[in-house]
């Protein structure tokens, strides 16, 4: 499984996310095909997939002379299962606030 800080922690970066992204939008892509997404030269973009790819969240591979990228469905998930956890925590949290903002509202009545 995915570390969630390296996965967060690579994600944190614009272009980082706009490459995750894209490859969410139209799937598997090439660095080539990836070069546009933001305005940096062939060389950072490649830097930029490699710290996504050692973080786990793309993966690569060869197709002759190109590298072709995607998401690796693993590090999502990992990403969707801490959200989730986490938002059920908020919602009883937020939900308890909310009766206790209407209770003291109705005894100042």
């Amino acid at each position: 499984m995915p570390q969630l800080p390296a996965l967060f922690a690579a994600l944190s970066d614009e272009t980082r996310f706009s490459i995750v992204e894209r490859l969410l939008g139209k799937g598997e892509q090439s660095a080539g095909d990836l070069a546009d997404v933001a305005d940096i030269t062939a060389p950072a973009i490649s830097r930029h997939l490699k710290v996504l790819r050692e973080a786990g969240i793309v993966t690569q591979r060869i197709d002759g002379q190109r590298r072709i990228y995607a998401v690796a469905p693993e590090s999502l998930q990992a990403i969707s299962s801490w959200v989730i956890a986490h938002r059920d925590f908020w919602e009883g949290s937020l939900n308890r606030l909310e009766a206790a903002i209407e209770n003291r509202r109705t005894e100042s009545f």
